[in-house]
């Protein structure tokens, strides 16, 4: 628990000031910790087979390229570009022309690189754009994974009693949940209330419910993926908490539900 904590308040002491400052540093940083967590994907050997390394090599640019592609609000309403689309296809889908044994490259690798790039892409694409329409947003998104993880786990370890979803997260309770939720919609309204946007009370509640819901839901998501890969953490570049993806596994999902919802705030 100790080196857990410690951990936690190093990257909040590396991650805050960055997030704060904005500008190139914080796209540097965001442009890294994508690119770790496509390495820690990449290392998930039963979700897919062996990664030529030319196609690795392609798979980075793409991630990278869509990570930084537009940086306007305008990306969040009129979505990304189909250069994209079509920039995979072509890159992921041909090579597997040139693999003919069992082992190789395969057709469903190429699908399953280009559904890991979209998934990081979109996500952190977003999150810099969010970040130059206003540091605030960024806050509350972090304040509602936080304070849903925090209170399901407290509120779990004090009262829970019945499984949430034990064949994916044994620890996981009903209870956690509730406490989670609550928790996790109440603070975040408040905050977005006063500091973002005085919108309708209820719609607020509304949506940091949904996005509450989601986080839990991500975590879950992440966790299926660790379960089917029969690992304990995606990785263990943090000590105490695991890797990038244990770390983001929530704050994805909850971006991705963010852009959808936002157009009605």
């Amino acid at each position: 628990m100790l080196k857990r904590i410690l951990s936690a308040i190093v990257m909040l002491l590396i991650f805050i000031p960055i997030l704060i400052a904005g500008g190139r540093a914080f796209f540097i940083a965001v442009g890294v910790i994508a690119l770790l967590a496509f390495k820690e994907f990449l290392d998930l050997h039963k979700s897919h087979s062996k990664i030529p390394p030319a196609v690795t090599l392609m798979s980075i640019l793409v991630l990278l390229f869509l990570v930084f592609y537009e940086y306007d609000a305008h990306v969040l309403s009129y979505g990304i570009s189909h250069l994209v689309f079509a920039l995979m296809l072509i890159l992921f889908l041909l090579p597997t022309l040139f693999s003919y044994k069992n082992s190789e490259y395969k057709t469903q690798d190429a699908f399953y690189l280009m559904g890991v790039i979209l998934l990081l892409g979109t996500a952190f694409n977003a999150l810099i754009v969010l970040r130059n329409i206003d540091l605030n947003h960024i806050f509350y998104l972090f304040l509602v994974t936080i304070m849903t993880d925090t209170f399901a786990f407290f509120v779990g370890s004090m009262i829970g009693r019945h499984p949430l979803a034990p064949t994916i997260s044994p620890k996981k309770t009903v209870e956690g949940a509730i406490g989670g939720l609550l928790m996790g919609t109440i603070i975040p309204t408040i905050f977005y209330y006063y500091f973002i946007k005085t919108s309708p009370i209820w719609l607020l509640l509304l949506i940091s419910f949904i996005l509450s819901f989601v986080s839990m839901l991500g975590d879950l998501v992440f966790s299926k993926i660790k379960r089917e890969n029969e690992i304990k953490d995606f990785s263990n570049l943090i000590p105490g908490h695991g890797g990038i993806l244990d770390r983001f596994d929530s704050i994805i999902f909850v971006i991705l539900a963010y852009i959808l919802l936002i157009q009605f705030l």
